[in-house]
């Protein structure tokens, strides 16, 4: 049974358009770094380990994805940079602040409404004929 929700899940993966893709990973890095601040505040420092390096290995994929030829790419990059970085000082425990963690949550949602927002209006335009009405 297993096996075949694991068939039907990779195939709904490999149907989704691009910003789908984006909106599922940005959703995911929100989720993790949730769980991860609640386990933070119950000490549950497995948990919250698990769910920091799933956040990483989110960010190294969106960062491995980035089409360099685009300008926003370099943006993109230095604000994954950022949060490599950022993640690694949580991670770390030296200042394992829940402020950095919504920031950081802050940071995953406007990318994720942004690119949602940009996904409808791509939608929209593929939708409306630009034929003009006459009468």
């Amino acid at each position: 049974m297993n096996s075949g929700y694991q068939k039907y899940k990779t195939q709904s993966i490999y149907s989704m358009s691009g910003v789908e893709l984006l909106l599922l990973l940005y959703n995911e890095a929100i989720k993790r770094m949730k769980m991860a601040e609640y386990a933070l505040e119950d000490k549950d420092y497995g948990v919250f380990e698990e769910c920091i390096t799933r956040t990483v290995r989110i960010v190294r994929y969106l960062n491995s994805i980035l089409d360099m030829e685009q300008p926003i790419s370099q943006d993109f990059r230095r604000i994954y940079e950022y949060l490599f970085y950022d993640l690694g000082v949580i991670r770390a425990g030296r200042d394992r602040k829940i402020e950095d963690i919504h920031e950081i949550i802050r940071l995953f949602t406007e990318f994720r409404d942004g690119f949602e927002e940009a996904g409808k209006l791509v939608t929209e335009q593929r939708i409306v004929s630009p034929k003009s009405v006459t009468g």
